[in-house]
């Protein structure tokens, strides 16, 4: 584990940040003063980023910071209590089809006859009411579980895979309904290193076709490939992972396996306490979708 639960995130180029705003429609993703809580608890506060189209977004921060649950608002399985937010230029739940989410973890009867090929197909379902799988979209999850390096295992049954070899399936699930943005969390959790390298290399590859959000609690492996970095701590801060120094990883005086985050303006957020305890910015707005606050 490469990650200190207490790490400050410091720093962001504001005026990258502000001309990616400026793109509006043009964003994979926009959210806009957006606050969730579960019951009392509040999760996230005051929260406006934009996620530029093609990006590849290294999500971050402690445990309970929010980044779950923020892929959830983005996938519109949440609601904003306060705030607004775009996807694709669409209001999240109309934009579900063409986004692909790949869980931290399944839960699954191991007991259930799924092969692989029919587990990767359960990404199309979205595009089905009535009836079965066509012979085109049995094709595309053939061609996802080869893009995964998984195509030797169509037939097997989907409880007899390794951790590793779960999770590639679960990624040309998502894959499957070639979504525009891929959203995935903490998708090397259960796989070795070798596989994870793996795995991250494939994550390259599809960042050059489409948008992709990755939470991750390996902050080296993430930061390596990222192109932006997200910091998530109730409020949210948003920066390039520039290639000239601007966003380093600081080891921990022993603590080998911890590392603190720092970044050229180490400013920016000495007031985060006070940020997170300002008024809603948006208390008299609605949530996009027409949902109601939970």
């Amino acid at each position: 584990m490469v990650y200190n639960p207490d790490m400050i995130c410091t720093g962001a180029d504001e005026t990258a940040t502000a001309d990616e705003a400026a793109a509006g429609s043009g964003a994979a993703a926009s959210v806009s003063d957006v606050c969730f809580s579960y019951g009392d608890a509040e999760v996230l506060h005051n929260v406006t980023f934009t996620i530029p189209r093609r990006a590849m977004v290294a999500v971050i921060g402690p445990n309970g910071g929010g980044k779950s649950t923020l892929l959830h608002l983005l996938l519109g399985a949440l609601h904003p209590k306060y705030g607004r937010i775009e996807v694709l230029g669409l209001p999240p739940a109309a934009a579900r089809r063409r986004v692909g989410f790949v869980p931290q973890q399944i839960r699954f009867d191991p007991g259930f006859p799924i092969s692989v090929i029919e587990a990767v197909m359960l990404g199309r379902a979205a595009a089905h009411f009535l009836g079965g799988f066509r012979r085109d979209e049995r094709d595309r999850a053939a061609a996802a579980l080869a893009t995964v390096g998984l195509s030797a295992l169509e037939t097997r049954r989907f409880a007899d895979l390794s951790g590793g070899q779960r999770q590639r399936v679960l990624i040309a699930q998502a894959l499957c309904a070639d979504p525009e943005l891929l959203l995935l969390d903490e998708p090397t959790a259960n796989v070795d290193a070798d596989t994870e390298r793996d795995l991250y290399e494939l994550f390259t590859r599809l960042n050059e076709t489409r948008t992709l959000v990755i939470v991750s609690h390996n902050l080296r492996v993430v930061i390596a490939h990222a192109s932006h970095i997200l910091c998530v701590n109730r409020t949210v801060d948003i920066h390039r992972a520039d290639e000239d120094g601007a966003t380093r990883l600081l080891p921990v005086d022993g603590h080998a396996g911890l590392a603190w985050i720092s970044d050229r303006h180490p400013g920016h957020l000495e007031d985060l306490g006070a940020a997170a305890a300002a008024p809603h910015h948006a208390a008299d707005s609605a949530p996009r979708d027409g949902k109601d606050p939970p």
